[in-house]
């Protein structure tokens, strides 16, 4: 809209670009799966603001409980006990898988995968092990410095100036999207015998590994056998498994939580995203055992489990159950991942592969001349959609992933995959441009 260009005129006058490279238009407000400009504009909401979102924009149940804590007159309490953090935290962990006893509560993502990391390591120093960390090639687990370091990209480590020799990082075992008869977990084997070859033991200098639960950019999951093999040589050699279940957690992909996808019970589950439902929230859950290796105090942090974002998360976990959101998210996601496979079917020279469970899901875009990666032609169909009214997630690169609030109506996913069929068909005459 010619009068939004004042608005973003200004963002980019006066705030780094780093913040940018979303679509340009300007929020004004957004209620359940839409989202409007000042000047009447609407559009269908594919990103949930990239996966948090889950329980709909502005859930009026999440945003009455948030009203009624500043009602109470008590926006911020540090670390001092609250009742609504008690009830929160009972709730949470009564939530989580068998095995969790404990949480720990803070601001975002990245702030879970660091304490992540040094529970691990605690433990590790504790039991004799070393201090190493298994990650995986493009995973990304957020900006802060230990965060970036066991991310799987280049780019998101290169400002550190340097690699930490205790992180390591395994090829993300993808699929070839079909019949696969590979044994991933002799992948997962061979890959220990890669670090025995460089002189690391990973019985004995491993103190864990974190898995993101599917690779972001791409939304492609594990094959089972490789992550079992994983969680069965970390039991034998009691190393930690953590979970990165930041863009995953709270419904999105038709469980709970997306490592139950797998039939494993990690040690540790970094949450964030979802968890608030647009608040700033966080979780690292765990055994009692291993959240209170920390002395006291150390794990503490200025906004954690203030009373607001307390209030918000257990409305949060409140409105998944009674609306039966991650039952509805397996079964949407069943239609979703239908279209993108119909479309696929029409487009193999262009659609390389779908990836997805519940309600995330991306299709990869190849270069029908020759094969190779095409991030312009998924940043022209983002930008297609958003001019018919549809906000899908621009990754950036040659990937564009779905994923719509759990509170989208059938009718209205539908009509978010007739635009992407529309565009994507007219491709080769010129429609999307």
């Amino acid at each position: 809209m010619p009068e939004s260009l004042t608005i973003l005129e200004d963002l980019g006058r006066y705030e780094t670009r780093a913040m940018h490279g979303q679509m340009p238009i300007v929020w004004d407000r957004a209620k359940d799966f839409q989202v409007w400009d000042r000047w009447g504009n609407c559009w269908l909401d594919f990103t949930s603001t990239i996966f948090v979102a889950n329980a709909g924009h502005a859930n009026q149940h999440i945003t009455d409980a948030v009203k009624a804590a500043l009602d109470a007159d008590l926006v911020h309490s540090y670390s001092y006990a609250t009742e609504i953090r008690a009830s929160y935290l009972k709730r949470l962990v009564a939530a989580a898988p068998e095995g969790v006893g404990k949480a720990y509560l803070m601001s975002t993502g990245t702030e879970a995968t660091e304490a992540a990391m040094r529970v691990m390591r605690i433990h590790g120093a504790k039991t004799g092990k070393g201090p190493g960390i298994i990650s995986f090639d493009g995973s990304y687990h957020g900006r802060t410095l230990g965060a970036a370091l066991m991310s799987g990209t280049e780019d998101s480590r290169r400002w550190i100036g340097h690699d930490d020799p205790n992180h390591h990082r395994f090829a993300f075992p993808f699929q070839r999207p079909c019949g696969d008869n590979t044994d991933w977990a002799g992948a997962f084997q061979a890959e220990l015998a890669a670090l025995r070859d460089r002189g690391i033991d990973p019985a004995r200098d491993i103190s864990g590994f974190l898995l993101e639960t599917y690779i972001g950019w791409a939304a492609a999951f594990f094959p089972v056998d490789y992550v079992r093999a994983l969680s069965d040589f970390a039991q034998q050699h009691g190393l930690v498994v953590a979970f990165d279940e930041v863009q995953s957690g709270f419904g999105r992909t038709g469980r709970l939580f997306g490592f139950e996808h797998y039939g494993v019970e990690p040690d540790l589950i970094c949450c964030g995203k979802g968890i608030g439902n647009g608040l700033p929230l966080s979780s690292l859950l765990g055994s009692a055992e291993l959240l209170d290796l920390p002395e006291t105090g150390l794990l503490s942090s200025t906004h954690s489990a203030n009373p607001l974002v307390c209030a918000a998360g257990l409305a949060t976990l409140e409105e998944l159950e009674r609306r039966n959101l991650v039952a509805e998210s397996a079964r949407k996601g069943q239609r979703l991942l239908a279209r993108l496979n119909r479309l696929q079917g029409r487009h193999p020279d262009r659609i390389a592969q779908v990836n997805g469970k519940g309600l995330v899901a991306a299709i990869i875009l190849a270069d029908p001349a020759n094969g190779e990666p095409d991030g312009a032609t998924a940043s022209r169909i983002c930008e297609a959609a958003m001019r018919k009214g549809v906000l899908f997630v621009h990754t950036g690169r040659e990937s564009i992933k779905f994923g719509p609030p759990l509170t989208i109506t059938d009718a209205a996913l539908e009509e978010g995959l007739d635009v992407l069929d529309e565009i994507v068909d007219g491709l080769d005459g010129g429609a999307a441009a």
